[in-house]
């Protein structure tokens, strides 16, 4: 087996006499006919190595999008842009402040990942061989990816709540473990899923946008479904982008759940601590009307963009890679120079 790396793309090279143990040669376009052979761990580690990159490296960005999302900030925390918020942060509070809760994030991201793409992989596959006889169907991606949002969110709620709580501006917790009892012992374990109905509410919909946007990307960049990095990174930015931009609105109410700010929730004389999609959104309208539910646009949109391309492309580039190590250890499977 050969790696070759052409311009911009790689494929798995056999000759077909170099078939796999069912007997079909593994040449170029039928790349995406290797997942099946891959093991599940092949999808998990994948996913998981994904996800941790996808939420590190735009980190600093993701502090920021937090923190325009309030709805009644500090006045030394409004910001006009992403850039000159990131300086004024920095400036005023400290190289790493960009970077708190960043630990719990990684956490969360591992495994939430690992069985994100697992799934997906899994009940894509299923789903396309019942409704296009194997073939692309962009039912089968939405259906995979929301259903694949259902564990993905049950394993990061609670990491999401804590991660945005230490990005907010004054946050008086001293760290991550101070954070967990405080929360734990003043609003209960719930408070760790308070935000979970909206969450999914939220991603469900994202995460539909978002594989069928990819998918889509896909047919026309990648038609043979290669391994083929630069069109992983297009559709992978093109995909975050656009379910960013649609479901801001749910996720300015999620991020209000998850951080109860008290001073917006006095000022509209809400006492206790709020709970509830419904509630969450009459909150927001009462506190800025419309364009309240698109604050943070912008920082959610450049997260999102450079994020889900390093998602992709390290994704897809772990799945190639477990997959030509795996089919190099099983018998009847002859490999070639490397």
């Amino acid at each position: 087996m050969e790696f070759r790396t052409d311009p911009a793309v790689a494929t798995l090279d056999m000759s077909e006499s170099n078939e796999g143990r069912d007997g079909k040669s593994l040449e170029g376009d039928d790349y995406e006919s290797l997942p099946p052979t891959a093991s599940l761990a092949t999808h998990m580690t994948a996913g998981a190595v994904a996800g941790i990159l996808e939420h590190t490296v735009m980190y600093p960005v993701d502090s920021v999008k937090t923190r325009m999302q309030s709805l009644q900030p500090d006045p030394k925390a409004q910001y006009r842009s992403v850039y000159e918020a990131l300086c004024r942060i920095v400036r005023t509070e400290g190289l790493l402040r960009p970077l708190r809760g960043l630990n719990i994030t990684m956490m969360g991201a591992g495994p939430a990942h690992a069985l994100y793409f697992a799934c997906y992989e899994r009940v894509k596959r299923a789903l396309s061989d019942v409704i296009q006889n194997g073939g692309n169907s962009h039912i089968a991606n939405g259906v995979a990816g929301s259903l694949a949002t259902v564990l993905h969110d049950a394993v990061m709620n609670p990491a999401e709540v804590v991660k945005q709580r230490m990005q907010m501006y004054n946050s008086p917790y001293r760290g991550l473990l101070d954070c967990v009892r405080t929360v734990r012992r003043t609003e209960g374990l719930a408070a760790f899923y308070r935000s979970y109905s909206t969450q999914l509410t939220m991603n469900i919909p994202f995460q539909a946008v978002h594989f069928i946007t990819y998918e889509l990307m896909q047919e026309q960049l990648n038609p043979h479904r290669q391994y083929h990095p630069a069109s992983h990174i297009l559709s992978g930015a093109a995909a975050g982008a656009v379910s960013a931009a649609v479901t801001t609105p749910l996720d300015v109410c999620k991020t209000l759940l998850n951080t109860q700010e008290n001073v917006a929730l006095s000022s509209v004389h809400i006492s206790g601590h709020l709970s509830g999609m419904v509630n969450a959104f009459r909150t927001v309208y009462r506190l800025g009307g419309l364009p309240a539910f698109f604050k943070g646009v912008q920082a959610r949109v450049i997260y999102q963009m450079p994020s889900t391309a390093i998602a992709w492309s390290v994704y897809e580039f772990f799945k190639y890679f477990l997959t030509k190590q795996q089919l190099q250890r099983e018998p009847g499977t002859t490999a070639g120079p490397s």
